[in-house]
Order: C-alpha cells, then structure tokens, then sequence
C-alpha cells in the first residue's frame, strides 16, 4: 500500500456530513488539557521538567482513590495533567508493551480531554455509533461530568469529554484530598516567552493513516486541513485543525509501511520501537532564539538546531525525547505574516531529526 490524499478527502467528506446528521455537530469544543501518565516513581520529577521547560505553572495538585495529579496551567492554554495512578488496571498497559517503551509500561500521553456541550446527548448519540467509554457513566463532580473513550487502536489515544457545570474549574473528583508537592516552578525568565500548548503530533502507522485521521474527526468537531508529504523520509505530517479553537491535532504516518529501521524511515521505526502514541507537545514560543539558547544553557539537550527563518515564516526546534514521559517538547514561532501552519522545509528538517532518536 501507499497513502495519498484521495481516499482521506472522500471519506474526510463523508464523516463531515454524518456529524451533522447525527446531532454531533457543535457539541464537541476546544481542548480543555491533556492528561500525561507516568511510572509512579517519575511523577514529581514529570512535573518539575515540565515546570522548567514549558511557561506552565502549578494551579492544583490532589490525590484520589486510584492515582495522584498535579495540574499545570497557563494563561489561554489547554493544561497539562500530570498523573500516576497507585491502584486499578491500566487500560493502556498493553499498547505501551513496544521494544523501546516496554521498560515504561504506564508512561504516556494518554488523554486529550476536549469540553463538550449537552454530555448526555453526545454520549447517547455515539453509543449508538458503536463508541466505547472506559466507564458505564460519566464521572460526576462538584465541578463537572467527564468521560472518556476507550484507547483507540488506531492512535492509542484516549479523547475526554468534560462538562463544566459552572464557573467551578478544578479537575478534581469528589473525593480527592489535597496533594502537597515540593516543588516550585523556576524563577527563570526565559520561560515566560514559553506560550500555549500550540499542537501536538501523535505517530500512527502507514495503514493505520486514514482510519485515525477520521476517527479523530468523529469523536470531535475537527476538520482534516492538509498534509505535507516528505518523500524522501517515507513520511506524512497530517494537520486537523478546529475552526474556532487555535490547538491543532497534527498525524504523523508513514507514506508506505514499515519495512525495517534503515529503509523506513524515522516514523515508521518510531511506531515500530514505541507504538502508536503521541510523540510530540508543541509550545507557541516568543523570542525563540533566546529562549532556545537559555533552555540549553539549562541543561536541555536537542535533537536539531533552530530550523526555519523570518523569510520562511517561522522557525522551529525538537527537544531530545524525555526520560519522565518519552515525549519530544517542540518550540515554535510564526512571524506576524505568516498565513500557514507548517512549511515543507522544516517538516522535512524536524522529521530528518527524530532519526537521531534512541
């Protein structure tokens, strides 16, 4: 097989219009934070990276029943839910089982949790479509109710569903305690140019382009944009963007499957060595070449200089791969008249990088 885009734009089209026959359209809005799952024993180191590499500060930490969070927030960004659980099976242990991956089995971006509008309906309508959720019924709080699917097999991803029942905005249930953490964030000023969570990118395999891409599509109110395709390096980069939200869900595949690590190029071996999973958080980031030189000089390490350039419209660069949560933190400007998203040449450059990867 071979991916192109003329399938993808067919049914792309086909699920836009059962959205709206369903019901579903509109219900579904932005992302309201993405839940990060790690081994218990990196829980507050997790945190801490985080806390000195992104501009993410501490708003909430609380312990319940079955697991411990710290929540890290950030004025107009979606936030970042550090977790560890201390009871009860883990849904995603077996898609974490990957030659690289396997000596971290609970460690992974798991959940993007997206608010929605009318949870009964839009529970009630994808039931029927055949949608499973971890859970029989929404989790109820002072604060909200919240679902969540079961992980997808095409991406690993879980996608939440919380309603917000007024003004209330702590995630935590209703029999959570308080959590005391010794941590603070970093009086560092170069995080400050550190922005909102801009996008992230989840690596899926060659076959498993499409079906992602639209089940991503079903479960929200995304809307497939374009793909960049790096002949050369056997790899796609697939945007899906929301017309009123600014966080973007980019699907990174392969152009044709995996053969072996040397002619596969570097998506396919990633999906190979670590599953499909999300393998890159991206951060809006101003002054960016300070800000790059001052998170070196902090002691992170990179897998490619900054790529990209004011003529080109924006610049870019991946950090190495996390030793807490396995993921790539990504840094990204967009001069004030740039009108895209991405361009070929850094693609190309970003996704050359990640060959470096262990």
């Amino acid at each position: 097989m071979k991916n192109d885009d003329g399938a993808l734009l067919r049914e792309a089209s086909r699920v836009l219009e059962e959205r709206k026959d369903s019901g579903l359209e509109g219900l579904v809005g932005g992302l309201e934070c993405v839940i990060i799952n790690t081994q218990p024993e990196r829980f507050e180191a997790s945190a801490l990276e985080l806390l000195s590499t992104t501009g993410h500060e501490i708003s909430d930490a609380f312990d319940d029943s079955d697991s411990r969070s710290i929540v890290l927030s950030r004025k107009d960004s979606a936030d970042l839910i550090v977790r560890a659980r201390t009871a009860g099976e883990n849904p995603f242990a077996a898609i974490n089982i990957h030659p690289r991956s396997k000596s971290m089995p609970d460690t992974r971006l798991e959940t993007f949790v997206f608010e929605v509008h009318d949870l009964a309906r839009f529970t009630e309508i994808q039931r029927k479509r055949g949608v499973r959720f971890l859970t029989e019924n929404a989790r109820e709080s002072r604060d909200y109710a919240f679902i969540q699917t079961a992980p997808s097999r095409f991406t690993g991803n879980s996608i939440g569903y919380i309603e917000w029942k007024g003004k209330g905005r702590s995630y935590a249930s209703a029999g959570s305690r308080p959590l005391s953490v010794g941590l603070a964030k970093p009086a560092w000023s170069h995080l400050g140019n550190i922005m909102e969570l801009d996008h992230t990118a989840t690596r899926v395999t060659a076959e498993d382009r499409d079906p992602a891409i639209l089940e991503f599509m079903e479960l929200t109110n995304y809307c497939f944009d374009f793909a960049i395709y790096v002949e050369s390096l056997n790899s796609i980069t697939n945007v899906a963007r929301h017309p009123d939200h600014g966080f973007a869900m980019v699907f990174t595949s392969g152009i044709s499957p995996y053969v072996n690590d040397d002619a596969s190029g570097p998506t396919e071996k990633f999906t190979h060595n670590y599953g499909a999973r999300v393998h890159h958080m991206a951060f809006r980031t101003e002054k960016i070449e300070d800000t790059f030189t001052a998170l070196a000089a902090h002691g992170m390490e990179f897998l490619v200089e900054l790529v990209g350039s004011p003529d080109e419209g924006l610049k870019q660069t991946f950090s190495q791969p996390s030793r807490n949560t396995i993921l790539v933190n990504e840094y990204i400007h967009r001069y004030g008249d740039f009108k895209g998203f991405f361009t070929k040449s850094n693609v190309t450059s970003l996704t050359a990088a990640t060959a470096m990867q262990d």
